[in-house]
């Protein structure tokens, strides 16, 4: 089977998402970061204030995906050249890794320079091909704005590193035609490919018709010609542009990834669409049903549901235009997610950067089926340093504890809870809209957990916990991360997110890991269950100002079972 990989270009899904937004991933950074002042002749001095030290981003301005390739790990991103901001420049920018943590630049792979990409080289993937051939097939921009499928290809197979591709004379391979109706300008991001039985190619392309979300299909015997299928592999009627698709398969059988074309009785598919009008990641479990070429979800509403907040997200904060690869070395699949930034747009252009990608994660299909779990890949450890623990320690409620000796501001933190007298717990009212966001930010009473980033005075922290309902004999467990006091600049994008988890409080202990790293925060609930990500702008709890802390602002009595957090070192990246 041929190795595929996805290429996504984080930014520049983001960029196709919402145009003139300021997030992307490769170009989050900067190389005056964060904040930053103006010396007398206008040049931009860096202040690294907010920086991460080990989340990957350009080394300014905006920011795709990511591939192996002959033992390196390849990420192509979007970024704007020029600006801290989405103009028509973007281009991929692309970088290099052993090991996913650090990465080294390298030039651009594509930039806008034919006439159906002027205006912007934009996300798409990467396939590789048997005899270890990759392509890029990406949405380009043309004069007219519409939006076309190219394909760039390797100018130079012997170099490992691909620093030059070249587009075929031949593009555009799909563009929107009076025939195939496609909306010209809802027509973008790629897929990586997957080889059918048949023999044939296959790839989705994000579309919608009015409100109706579509994942066109497209086949090809050779990848240089391709055809639209009759049916789309997937649609929902109410949901609105599908940006950046994402299919692939999951094995029943444990943690092991599989090719993106291997398909059987032990395996499941995945769908995951990324929704223009919400800005965050759906994903859908089901069968592809090969015979028919169309994905059918376990749950028949898929994407139309009335309420979004019952389709299951990857993450449930800031996190969008993600894209999954095949890690053919370690046998795993490795999702990829852009962080977009919770700073207004003139506070980006002042730091010169924006958008940043988040901490690779591998993913897997769970022990129920029925849901999908995230974890940081292990190579971050690597980052881990100075270590300090606790053990069995009772948190009364109204228990504020400090935990010192590792570095707040970086920082990876694992704590586990047990809780008592569960019975007493504050009762699901059945009136209530059972949205976690809304759980989290309005029915709130109390909770345990961490405060990260936050000042000695506690003017500014923000506060990752759970909360337990009881609720017909049973217990709900809601996660939150609420970003409402995280900063005095009130500017920033200060909302409360939630998630439910699925996990037993009577019977297991509710688990809960936290990536520190100056402005990101990035929560790991139920050993991966749920995910919520943060982007966090504090003016007092920055570098060495800021502080940790476990809570418990319940009314139960909860045991932290073990804390282990380490101080984390800066990787090098750009």
């Amino acid at each position: 089977m041929a190795a595929m990989a996805s290429l996504h270009l984080l930014a520049t899904l983001l960029l196709i998402l919402g145009y003139g937004r300021s997030v992307i991933i490769a170009h989050i950074i900067d190389e005056a970061s964060h904040q930053t002042t103006h010396s007398s002749n206008n040049m931009i001095i860096p202040n690294h204030t907010y920086r991460p030290s080990f989340h990957f981003l350009p080394s300014k301005n905006w920011m795709n995906g990511p591939m192996r390739y002959k033992g390196m790990y390849h990420l192509f991103y979007q970024h704007n050249p020029k600006a801290a901001v989405w103009n028509t420049a973007i281009e991929w920018g692309h970088s290099i890794s052993k090991d996913l943590v650090n990465w080294f630049p390298l030039q651009p792979s594509l930039t806008p320079n034919q006439p159906y990409d002027i205006k912007g080289c934009w996300s798409g993937s990467i396939t590789i091909l048997p005899n270890q051939k990759p392509f890029i097939l990406y949405t380009g921009i043309d004069n007219n704005n519409h939006q076309t499928q190219n394909l760039a290809i390797p100018k130079n197979l012997s170099d490992p590193l691909l620093r030059e591709w070249v587009k075929l004379p031949n593009n555009p391979l799909m563009k929107p035609t009076l025939g195939n109706k496609i909306n010209v300008t809802s027509f973008r991001d790629p897929t990586t490919a997957w080889l059918g039985h048949d023999g044939f190619w296959r790839v989705i392309v994000g579309s919608q018709e009015n409100e109706k979300g579509i994942a066109i299909l497209y086949k090809s015997k050779d990848f240089l010609h391709w055809i639209k299928a009759k049916h789309p592999l997937n649609s929902a009627k109410k949901s609105g542009m599908w940006e950046c698709p994402d299919f692939y398969p999951v094995s029943t059988k444990g943690k092991i990834g599989i090719e993106t074309s291997v398909d059987g009785p032990q395996v499941r598919h995945v769908l995951k669409v990324s929704l223009y009008d919400t800005s965050h990641d759906y994903y859908l479990i089901g069968t592809y049903d090969t015979t028919k070429d169309v994905f059918v979800p376990d749950d028949e509403e898929g994407f139309d549901k009335d309420e979004l907040y019952l389709v299951q997200r990857y993450d449930y904060g800031k996190f969008y235009a993600s894209k999954t690869f095949y890690d053919d070395a370690k046998k795993r699949r490795v999702l990829w997610g852009w962080i977009n930034e919770s700073s207004v747009q003139q506070d980006d252009e002042k730091k010169a950067w924006s958008g940043i990608q988040g901490i690779p994660r591998t993913v897997w299909l769970d022990e129920s089926g029925k849901q999908l779990i995230q974890w940081p890949i292990a190579e971050i450890e690597k980052l881990r340093g100075h270590h300090v623990k606790l053990h069995s320690k009772v948190l009364k409620p109204g228990t504020l504890l400090q935990v010192s000796g590792v570095t707040p501001a970086q920082a990876d933190v694992e704590i586990s809870f047990q809780v008592s007298k569960l019975e007493n717990a504050q009762e699901l009212n059945p009136s209530w809209k059972l949205d976690p966001q809304i759980l989290c930010s309005q029915k709130a009473k109390g909770g345990f957990g961490l405060l990260v980033l936050a000042s000695k005075g506690m003017q500014e922290y923000t506060s990752v916990f759970f909360m337990i309902f009881r609720a017909n004999k049973k217990y709900v467990v809601v996660m939150c991360s609420d970003q409402s006091r995280s900063s005095l600049n009130h500017k920033n994008d200060l909302t409360t997110y939630g998630a439910f988890v699925n996990v037993d409080p009577a019977h297991e202990e509710l688990s809960l890991r936290i990536l520190i790293d100056e402005s990101v925060v990035e929560s790991f609930g139920g050993k991966g269950k749920a995910c919520i990500t943060s982007r966090v702008y504090p003016t007092l709890a920055i570098n060495d100002k800021a502080h940790l802390h476990a809570f418990n602002n319940g009314t139960l009595h909860v045991k932290i079972t073990r804390l282990s957090a380490w101080s984390m070192k800066k990787a090098k990246v750009n």
